[in-house]
C-alpha cells in the first residue's frame, strides 16, 4: 500500500471520533457502487477494502510488549501478519479468538498470521470464559465483522457478529452499566461499572450506530434492533446518572463504579476514586456525537466542559528522559518522567483530580495517594499515563457543538 493511502486511512480513524455514522456510512456505500460498477481495479479505493486495525493495537501491544502468563498463546519470534487489506484473514482469526459466549478475550493480535500449533490451542480453549470489554476488546471485534460481513456477504461473519451483539447486551447490569469482564468475576474492581479505557463508551457506540442505523449493521431485525435500543438508552442514562457533584455542581466521571451504589470506586491499586479528566474526555465527545441531544445530555455536555476549563493546568509539560534501565515485574523501563515548567506550553491535564478538594492526584501501586509525580515511583511514574491532553479535543469540539444544540 502506497504512503498517500495509509495516511487517508489515519484521517479517516481520527475524523471517526467525531463523525462516525457519516463515514461509515459513506465507506460502506462505497464499496458497494465499486464493487458493483465497471470501474478498472487499479482505480478502486483500496482503503475502502481494509480493516482499520487501529483499534486492535491496545491488545496487540500487550500480547507482544507485555508478560502475562495466562495467555492461551504467546506470540513466536518475530511473528507474521497480515495487511490490513487481508480482511477474510483477518475475520477469521476473530472468529478463531471469539469464544463460546460470543465474546472476546484481551491481549492478542487480530493481525497475526498463527501456526497450527497456536490455533489449535485456541480452538481448545473455546469455552474459556476469559471475555472482557478491556483494552478495546469485543466490541471492537462486533464492528470489524459487521463491516467485513457487509462487503463480503459471507454468512459465518454476520453469525459471529450477531453472537457478539448479544453478548454485549447479556453483559449489560440492569443499572445500564457493563463490567470490565462477563460473565462477571466476583473478586476485584473487574464487576465494577467500567469507563476505564473507554471501555462502557466503545459498547456504546456500536450500539449507537445499530440505534442509528448505521449500513454496516443492515442485517440486525427489528427483534433484535429493539433489545439493542432498549440497552442503548439505559447505557446513556447511567452515563447521565454516574456524573460526579461535587458541591451540587457537576462535573467529570470516575473511571469505575461500585455496580450497586453507583460510587466511584477503586480500580487498580494505583486507580484511586477521582475524577478522572481522561476518561471523561471521551464519555463528553461520546455524548457531543448524539443527534438531537436531549435536556439531560445538554446539561451534562455543559457542565463537563465548564469543569474541563476549571480544572486544566498552564505552564508545565512532561518530558521523557533517559534513565538506568531497570527490569520490573512486568515490563522493562528504560526512561523516566519529569514534570518541567514551560511557559509556551499548551493546556494539560492531571489524569485524576481528588473528590470534593478537586486536587490534581497520583498514586502507587501501595494506594498511597500523593500529590506530585515525582512522589510516584519510577516503575508507575515512567509506566503509566498521569497526564492527558484528552479534553482539549473536547474545548475544540464545544463551540460548534454548543452552536448548533443549544439555542
Amino acid at each position: 500500500m502506497e504512503m498517500s493511502e495509509l495516511s487517508i486511512m489515519r484521517i479517516l480513524f481520527f475524523f471517526h471520533k467525531f463523525s462516525k455514522q457519516l463515514i461509515s456510512g459513506c465507506c460502506i456505500l462505497l464499496v458497494m457502487f465499486f464493487f458493483s460498477s465497471p470501474v478498472p481495479a487499479q482505480k478502486q479505493p483500496k482503503y475502502f477494502t481494509a480493516i482499520d486495525t487501529v483499534p486492535f493495537q491496545s491488545s496487540a501491544h500487550h500480547w507482544y510488549d507485555i508478560f502475562d502468563n495466562t495467555n492461551i498463546v504467546d506470540a513466536v519470534p518475530n511473528q507474521p501478519r497480515y495487511a490490513p487489506t487481508a480482511m477474510t484473514e483477518i475475520a477469521d482469526n476473530i472468529l478463531l479468538y471469539q469464544k463460546t459466549n460470543g465474546g472476546w478475550p484481551k491481549n492478542y493480535d487480530m493481525q497475526a498470521i498463527l501456526t497450527d500449533e497456536q490455533k489449535n490451542k485456541l480452538l481448545k480453549e473455546k469455552k474459556a470464559v476469559n471475555t472482557t470489554f478491556d483494552n478495546s476488546t469485543t466490541y471492537t471485534q462486533v464492528e470489524c465483522l459487521a463491516r467485513v460481513y457487509t462487503v463480503t456477504k459471507i454468512e459465518k461473519y454476520k453469525t459471529a457478529c450477531l453472537k457478539g451483539i448479544d453478548f454485549m447486551l447479556d453483559a449489560q447490569y440492569d443499572n445500564g452499566g457493563w463490567p470490565q469482564y462477563f460473565p462477571i468475576e466476583q473478586k476485584g474492581y473487574s464487576k465494577y461499572i467500567t469507563y476505564n479505557d473507554d471501555a462502557m463508551t466503545g459498547v456504546l457506540e456500536v450500539l449507537k450506530d445499530i440505534v442509528d442505523h448505521d449500513p454496516a449493521y443492515s442485517f440486525v431485525d427489528d427483534k433484535e434492533y429493539k433489545k439493542v435500543n432498549t440497552a442503548y438508552t439505559k447505557g446513556l442514562n447511567c452515563i447521565i446518572t454516574t456524573q460526579i457533584k461535587d458541591k451540587g455542581v457537576l462535573n467529570g466521571w470516575c473511571q469505575q463504579y461500585d455496580d450497586v451504589t453507583l460510587q466511584p470506586a477503586w480500580a487498580r491499586a494505583f486507580e484511586p476514586p477521582s475524577i478522572c479528566n481522561n476518561e471523561s474526555a471521551g464519555i463528553v465527545l461520546f455524548l457531543m456525537s448524539i443527534d438531537h441531544p436531549s435536556d439531560a445530555v445538554i446539561n451534562s455536555v455543559q457542565h463537563a466542559v465548564k469543569w474541563f476549563e476549571d480544572s486544566k493546568i498552564m505552564g508545565i509539560r512532561v518530558k521523557t528522559i533517559s534513565a538506568p534501565e531497570i527490569k520490573y515485574k512486568f515490563r522493562l523501563s528504560k526512561t523516566d518522567r519529569v514534570v518541567v515548567e514551560d511557559a509556551s506550553a499548551p493546556p494539560i491535564w492531571t489524569r485524576y483530580y481528588e473528590l470534593v478538594t478537586h486536587r490534581p492526584l497520583f498514586c502507587n501501586r501501595d494506594s498511597k495517594v500523593v500529590y506530585s509525580l515525582a512522589e510516584v515511583d519510577r516503575e508507575r511514574r515512567d509506566g503509566y499515563g498521569w497526564y492527558t491532553y484528552e479534553p482539549q479535543k473536547v474545548l475544540r469540539a464545544y463551540p460548534e457543538w454548543q452552536k448548533k444544540w443549544v439555542k
